[in-house]
């Protein structure tokens, strides 16, 4: 086994065009070439799903932050250290934008399979924060990444180390394609049953305060333990609470929720960028608390299924938006705006149908999350056993 800081690695540590010619908004594109953004890193996989593109002449004005196959990307900025490998079927390049790095092993020395993981691995990621300065917005220069050291065995061992832990996430990877699916399905039957003005003529209007209990009064015990889901746990994309990135706490200051409350951002760009959550991963009875960020959605006369996804509509999170107050980088939602989106009641009985067709989808879905997280669980913590000679590769 040995032990060396990365700047006297063959491993490059590039950064992103920061010049003039970086990319504005109103350049960016449906397709082209790939510009990767921090939002497309998603539990150390890309997901490319609202990625942006650039012209072939924007990309050729760029000379910073250029992606080959098997380069491993690595936010540095906001929310620091989440990392990705590049290896997509459908792009052979493209850009990272500024708050980001790339890292290019020379695949000799360094397999860059074995370095994606040890760049994953809890004692990096650790190592990592402990080098991140600022509050508002965290942030690691490229000159204190240099001096993190890392331990490596001979070439054919980082191999068969990266082929292990490449067995654990081509499980989650099919775990979370299901998933996709089987939320791309509830959508489309909410879309089918609700999302056609025809269908709601004679339903009563409301607003939306009237319907749902916001941060509803939750007793909890302070001194007791309890499950802290943080903004950085829930998804822009899926219904899912990252289970690996809960921490247990005492107090009971921040949101209070329990299973069936919908969970929605009150921060930018939390509320832009899509996050949300539908709670389920709770014992019986069982209080959880969160993040001062996160406004709760308890059902009343529209039940959980139904308020999650009015929650994720485009109208819905416009509303939201347009009330926000406060600095730049850090406006808040203003809960007065609930008291002015009217929503149309649907029948009790269309809403329960569509629970019971629906929820048995939220319950698989909650299965094969809580399947991911302990696929994650023990890949991470095989990783240094791997690494240090513990565990027999």
């Amino acid at each position: 086994m040995k032990s060396a800081k990365l700047k006297d690695l063959p491993i490059q540590i590039i950064d992103g065009d920061r010049s003039p010619r970086y990319p504005k908004r109103d350049e960016f594109q449906e397709d082209g070439i790939l510009f990767l953004n921090t939002t497309n890193i998603i539990d150390n996989r890309l997901d490319l799903s609202d990625a942006n593109y650039i012209s072939h002449e924007k990309f050729s004005q760029l000379s910073k932050g250029k992606l080959q196959p098997l380069d491993i990307v690595m936010t540095t900025r906001g929310s620091i250290g989440k990392v990705a490998l590049f290896n997509h079927s459908l792009h052979r390049t493209g850009f990272i934008n500024a708050q980001m790095l790339i890292f290019r092993s020379d695949g000799k020395v360094i397999d860059p399979f074995y370095l994606y993981y040890f760049l994953c691995s809890s004692n990096m990621q650790g190592l990592i924060k402990n080098f991140a300065s600022g509050s508002a917005q965290p942030q690691i220069p490229i000159t204190d990444l240099r001096e993190i050291e890392i331990d490596y065995p001979d070439f054919p061992t980082q191999r068969r180390i990266a082929n292990i832990l490449s067995a654990y996430d081509n499980l989650i990877e099919n775990n979370t394609r299901r998933i996709r699916i089987l939320e791309q399905m509830t959508q489309a039957i909410y879309q089918e049953w609700f999302g056609k003005v025809e269908k709601i003529k004679g339903w009563e209007l409301k607003p939306f305060s009237e319907l749902v209990d916001i941060d509803p009064a939750t007793p909890v015990d302070k001194q007791i333990e309890k499950p802290f889901v943080g903004m950085n746990a829930i998804s822009e994309i899926s219904m899912i609470i990252n289970l690996n990135l809960i921490e247990m706490r005492t107090g009971s200051s921040g949101a209070k929720f329990r299973n069936r409350d919908v969970l929605f951002p009150r921060i930018t760009p939390s509320v832009e960028n899509g996050k949300g959550a539908f709670v389920q991963f709770l014992k019986d009875g069982q209080v959880a608390i969160g993040s001062t960020e996160i406004i709760v959605f308890r059902e009343k006369e529209l039940n959980a299924e139904y308020i999650y996804f009015l929650s994720r509509e485009h109208e819905f999170r416009g509303n939201a938006i347009n009330s926000m107050v406060g600095a730049s980088g850090r406006q808040r939602v203003q809960q007065k705006c609930f008291d002015s989106f009217m929503v149309a009641k649907p029948p009790k009985k269309l809403l329960e149908e569509f629970a019971d067709i629906v929820s048995p989808m939220f319950k698989i879905t909650h299965t094969l999350a809580l399947k991911n997280a302990n696929l994650r669980q023990t890949r991470d913590l095989l990783l240094p056993r791997l690494v240090s000679g513990e565990v027999e590769v």
